[in-house]
């Protein structure tokens, strides 16, 4: 099993290359910032450590095709990789934060995920385009200027409709925040889409995005890990009925004001809601623990490896450089024993 890591993006361009080549050095396969609508633009923030790196991967997560035409995001990617020298990818994602601040309605996920990959895919073979689809259409584009390989477009998917599309059109996935029962339900899905189409893994890649939340001091960890759980995407009842009774899957999806005002704050408090279901939702959802529970959450990584996941993008907060160097001090060489 690989490690990938994600950084804020908020972060500027010396600062994600200053990680990122710490990220190099300690074995990490690849760096991804999250495109969000308060953040720096992803691809112009990547482009200093994509020219100071050699062999880590590098690129945004998720980018949608409705507050950006497939064209752009396209152009920015291929741009990024033409810096990297080959080394750039991206996840397609269906929404998020962005689409409700610019009030924009995501219509037809699905298939605008699928044209938006097809289209990229389309552009980065540098031949002429002409694309007509059921959302997007694209006519006369011609990209002369490529010279790097294409770039892998990996899908944000996680439930069936997305996962069977992503086995056509896309090189991977990315699931976010699963516990392993539902991954592994998810890779019988992909497996049997990948089929349909003469392709499986570990040539069609599988990622998941999860919290790392590791310090030297477990409360800490834990106060962290509950004020980020509304961006876990809890709101999912299908994944909290996974390890959560009926009574407090109704409590939790009754409670976002509460669980977004505990955001906003940077507080640990969810009004509303006991401390016992929130540490439930902490571990099943995320990588928390003291660095004396270290083997703990190795032993889950492993799990998830087993359950069908080549890598796992674990998304870092407080001091990233110090998780950094523990993850390839402790981490990525215990996890260099499992089948990619």
């Amino acid at each position: 099993m690989k490690i990938d890591v994600i950084l804020d993006t908020r972060a500027n361009a010396d600062e994600l290359a200053e990680l990122g080549q710490l990220a190099e050095h300690h074995g990490v396969h690849g760096i991804w910032v999250s495109s969000l609508l308060d953040s720096r633009d992803p691809f112009a923030n990547l482009s200093v450590l994509a020219r100071s790196t050699r062999e880590i991967n590098l690129g945004p997560v998720a980018v949608n095709p409705f507050d950006t035409h497939p064209v752009k995001i396209a152009s920015s990617l291929l741009t990024l990789n033409e810096l990297a020298g080959g080394r750039a990818r991206i996840v397609i994602g269906g929404g998020g934060e962005a689409l409700a601040a610019l009030d924009i309605k995501p219509v037809r996920r699905v298939r605008a995920v699928s044209e938006c990959v097809e289209i990229i895919k389309a552009v980065a073979t540098g031949a002429p385009v002409d694309y007509t689809g059921e959302i997007y259409s694209v006519h006369n584009l011609r990209l002369a200027w490529l010279e790097a390989d294409a770039p892998s477009i990996f899908v944000g998917a996680s439930m069936e409709q997305m996962l069977r599309m992503s086995a056509r059109v896309a090189d991977g996935i990315m699931m976010s925040d699963m516990p392993t029962p539902l991954v592994v339900a998810a890779i019988e899905t992909l497996d049997a889409s990948l089929g349909k189409f003469g392709k499986r893994r570990p040539a069609f890649r599988t990622n998941g995005f999860a919290a790392w939340h590791v310090y030297a001091d477990r409360e800490q960890a834990v106060r962290e890990a509950r004020q980020w759980l509304v961006l876990r995407g809890i709101f999912r009842p299908w994944v909290l009925e996974q390890f959560l009774d009926p009574a407090h899957v109704d409590l939790v999806m009754s409670s976002a004001p509460a669980f977004w005002k505990a955001f906003n704050s940077q507080s640990h408090i969810v009004e509303g809601v006991p401390d016992a279901v929130l540490d439930t939702m902490v571990e099943n959802l995320t990588f928390v623990a003291a660095l004396t529970e270290l083997d703990h959450q190795i032993e889950k990584l492993k799990k998830f490896a087993a359950a069908g996941l080549q890598t796992i993008a674990l998304r870092l907060y407080r001091d990233p450089a110090e998780s950094i160097r523990l993850l390839g001090e402790r981490v990525i060489p215990a996890l260099r024993q499992t089948v990619d």
